[in-house]
């Protein structure tokens, strides 16, 4: 008896599993669990005891399928899914949604209970290298309001709230939303603003008291919501733009300016355009002239002559760099290669009396000159000499 309930949990976690991937045609649900469909039944009744929205499928072999309410099933993961959702939990856990870190903290004592001891290890391994670096500390978001404005997009519903813009400027804006975008450690609502009759982008972190009105759109030329907040944070806020073309395609551009930096815009094959802007012209300046690549200015003039006069003064600067002491060396001679031994001439054979051999030996004592000096001499000593 005791093994008979063993066996019919199991297969209740079993069918659970696999009701959390899809909808299953009974026959072939009882085919994976290994069991009649009348067991199949009473399996799906005992989930639905336990609090489990197990919902029949119409159809000629019925089915089943997992519906939303009741309990929140266990959820079975493998290896690889139980460290991305650590990771995961790890992140939000040091994000700036208000009221979701100490929740995160929670999922993750609970989850770490339940690992087995070679993923726990691994959790831990993660959760102890893993370090946060931030430029600033996160703007807070209420997650109830996140989750209200991702309910507008996903409905296509219109929301109203307040707002605040980077002036301190309060306002009502009613809008149509479109997507949420994420950038860095803030989120931004791209939408229609119904008032101004043009799509912007709204820094969650900066509205309040949003509320879905109750009507429903159609969402008319939606733009790139990616592009729209880019263009928000890299252009938008700064006196002095530029338009500056790299020698480039458009994934390397994204490289050396980056997307929260530029707009870039591709321009035929290996050249793009790149939209960018900054405080005054100087820092402009200096930032192109960091660059890994030469880019042409475009637009504005100022902006191009001032990049010019940049250029010329650092090229003055570091013109050819002068001898240390004394006059430049003039070119070098080449080295002519040294013979091998083998190669080298041999000195001549003499001839005398004793037939052929080696030249003589001098006595001990006695010095050679050397090869520069007496070479003519002797070899006229020599002609003159007869045979011995």
């Amino acid at each position: 008896m005791v093994g008979g309930s063993r066996d019919a949990a199991a297969r209740s976690l079993r069918l659970l599993s696999l009701l959390q991937a899809r909808a299953w045609p009974g026959p072939e649900l009882a085919f994976r669990l290994e069991v009649t469909t009348r067991t199949l039944r009473r399996d799906v009744d005992r989930l639905r005891r336990l609090g489990y929205p197990v919902e029949a499928i119409s159809g000629p072999a019925g089915g089943y399928r997992l519906g939303r309410g009741g309990k929140l099933p266990p959820l079975l993961l493998d290896d690889g899914e139980a460290l991305a959702a650590t990771l995961g939990l790890l992140i939000v856990a040091g994000e700036g949604v208000a009221g979701l870190e100490d929740v995160a903290l929670a999922a993750l004592a609970r989850l770490d209970q339940v690992l087995p001891a070679h993923l726990a290890a691994r959790a831990e391994e993660l959760r102890r290298s893993t370090e946060v670096l931030q430029r600033r500390p996160p703007d807070r978001v209420d997650p109830a309001a996140l989750v209200t404005l991702a309910r507008g997009c996903r409905r296509s519903e219109r929301l109203r709230f307040d707002y605040r813009d980077r002036s301190g400027r309060a306002s009502e804006r009613l809008v149509e939303p479109y997507r949420l975008v994420r950038a860095g450690d803030r989120w931004y609502l791209v939408a229609r603003d119904l008032g101004r009759a043009a799509w912007r982008s709204f820094r969650v972190d900066r509205l309040s008291r949003p509320v879905l009105v109750g009507r429903r759109f159609q969402p008319v030329d939606p733009p790139d919501a990616v592009r729209l907040v880019a263009a928000g944070m890299a252009v938008a806020p700064y006196a002095v733009r530029a338009r500056l073309r790299l020698p480039v395609g458009l994934e390397e551009a994204i490289r050396i300016v980056p997307r929260t930096v530029g707009l870039a815009t591709p321009e035929g094959a290996g050249s793009t355009v790149v939209e960018l802007g900054a405080g005054s012209v100087a820092g402009l300046v200096s930032y192109l002239a960091s660059l890994p690549v030469p880019g042409e200015v475009l637009d504005p003039p100022e902006v191009r002559e001032a990049l010019g006069r940049h250029a010329a003064r650092l090229a003055a600067a570091n013109g050819p760099i002068p001898p240390t002491s004394g006059t430049a060396p003039g070119p070098a001679e080449p080295s002519r290669p040294r013979a091998a031994a083998h190669d080298r001439p041999r000195p001549p054979a003499r001839v005398g009396p004793e037939g052929v051999g080696p030249p003589p030996v001098p006595p001990t004592g006695a010095t050679s000159s050397p090869p520069h000096r007496g070479g003519r001499s002797a070899a006229r000593a020599a002609r003159s000499a007869g045979p011995a």
